[in-house]
């Protein structure tokens, strides 16, 4: 049996991997507080292989700086969960695989592990592709660990869907108003 919540995913999920394989693109993940839910998100929908390359699961910052090339003073100056690191992580991902598009989270997923700057449930978000990189902070202020972790994986797919919105719309391929503007 699908979990509740893992069902309402399923969907959007679908909806990611046929879009992307309309405009045969390809995803690459690097997740820290997900730990891979992006991936296996992906993953689970029949056909993805047409359209997810990698994940990279970063948990640690040895993990970024090895893996992400994350540089150790952004972790030193700014800290894991920061925009910095995100923007390096999707860079990074984006260096270190074949992919069209990247969509790295590093946050607080809780229960603890927050502070006064640094609250539980901050999440630091960064698609990046051949235009550049887009950067969302999110403050989910309800929910435990498990629900603010599904909240990370419905907004990196709705990050995904305005990268690939706009590589289309950068290309005239596309007609519309992006993602973000949508009901």
């Amino acid at each position: 049996m699908i979990p509740p919540v893992q069902d309402k995913l399923r969907p959007a999920a679908e909806t990611l991997v046929a879009s992307f394989a309309d405009a045969k693109l390809s995803i690459a993940t690097a997740e820290s507080c997900t730990g891979g839910m992006i991936a296996a998100s992906i993953t689970d929908i029949p056909g993805s292989s047409a359209v997810f390359d990698r994940g990279f699961v970063t948990y640690s910052n040895r993990a970024k700086i090895e893996m992400l090339g994350v540089e150790p003073t952004t972790l030193e100056k700014h800290g894991a969960v920061s925009e910095a690191v995100a923007r390096q992580m999707a860079e990074g991902a984006l260096r270190r695989s074949t992919a069209d598009v990247t969509i790295a989270v590093t946050g607080i997923a809780g229960p603890d592990g927050g502070s006064a700057e640094k609250p539980v449930g901050l999440v630091h978000f960064a698609c990046a592709d051949r235009l550049g990189v887009i950067h969302r902070k999110m403050q989910f202020s309800e929910g435990n660990r498990d629900e603010i972790r599904r909240a990370c994986v419905a907004t990196a797919f709705m990050l995904l869907d305005e990268c690939l919105w706009r590589l289309s719309h950068a290309t005239g391929e596309a007609e519309g108003t992006p993602p973000s503007s949508r009901p």
